[in-house]
């Protein structure tokens, strides 16, 4: 039913009843993740934590590339990042929905996976899996909780996981963030792990179709969104997320903020 990867030190037959990730990132396409949260991916993956990265769909709608070189490409990703597990839920590029069929689908994995933080897609943006993808994953993580909805993973049962936090990638287009996190010492590990999906990006050898993400200014584009977002919290770069409650925090000590002049 389902075909993943997992790396490191785990064989890609064994059966586990489930993991405990720290943080798991959920986004529509293979390379979403890279471009938008992998920086803090990395810092959480150098801590000793344990993070993971579930793609929905193959991306087999991508112009350029194929199914199978992007498996290739989101597994070397996933290595640079430090992530223990990578998964595709493989559900329809361009036409999955957020309905019961695929909120179902989706919870397997996520009690499957145990995540405490999960990282989603912005709930608006430029592609409409985005904004799409964004809505089924928080629906679902809210859902997974519920003891009276029944998954099997391996077909064994399983039990009801719910995250205990959700929160919304900036994509494409610069929303205004609940907060952002610097990333100024693992942005340059971020972009390797972009890289890694060299038949998206900018090839001048390629025969391949010209597309949006393919042009030779796109991965500048990028450079400079995190250098915006790591300038509001006084940081070289930063990755911004939304959340839909607000975040708190035990004492005024936790907030990272730039000095003030």
């Amino acid at each position: 039913m389902f075909t993943f990867a997992l790396v490191q030190a785990v064989e890609p037959n064994t059966i586990m009843k489930y993991l405990m990730l720290k943080i798991l990132a959920i986004a529509a396409h293979p390379d979403d993740v890279e471009l938008s949260c992998a920086g803090t991916l990395i810092k959480h993956a150098r801590a000793g934590q344990a993070v993971g990265i579930l793609d929905l769909t193959e991306g087999e709608l991508g112009t350029r590339g194929s199914v199978a070189l992007r498996y290739e490409e989101a597994a070397a990703a996933a290595k640079v990042i430090g992530a223990q597990v990578r998964m595709n839920a493989q559900m329809a590029d361009g036409f999955f929905r957020n309905d019961e069929a695929h909120q179902r689908k989706l919870i397997a994995f996520i009690r499957h996976l145990r995540p405490e933080i999960v990282i989603a897609n912005a709930l608006e943006d430029r592609h409409p899996d985005h904004g799409k993808g964004g809505r089924l994953i928080a629906d679902s993580c809210f859902l997974s909780g519920l003891r009276k909805i029944e998954t099997e993973w391996e077909g064994m049962p399983q039990e009801p996981w719910r995250p205990k936090r959700v929160f919304h990638m900036n994509q494409d287009r610069a929303l205004e963030p609940s907060f952002v996190v610097d990333i100024t010492d693992t942005f340059e590990q971020k972009m390797e792990s972009v890289r890694c999906y060299k038949s998206q990006f900018h090839d001048p050898t390629s025969n391949e179709p010209l597309t949006y993400i393919s042009t030779g200014n796109f991965l500048d584009l990028i450079k400079y969104r995190d250098a915006l977002a790591g300038k509001r919290i006084g940081a070289n770069y930063g990755e911004a997320y939304i959340c839909e409650n607000v975040p708190g925090v035990s004492s005024l000590d936790d907030l990272y903020l730039p000095e003030i002049a």
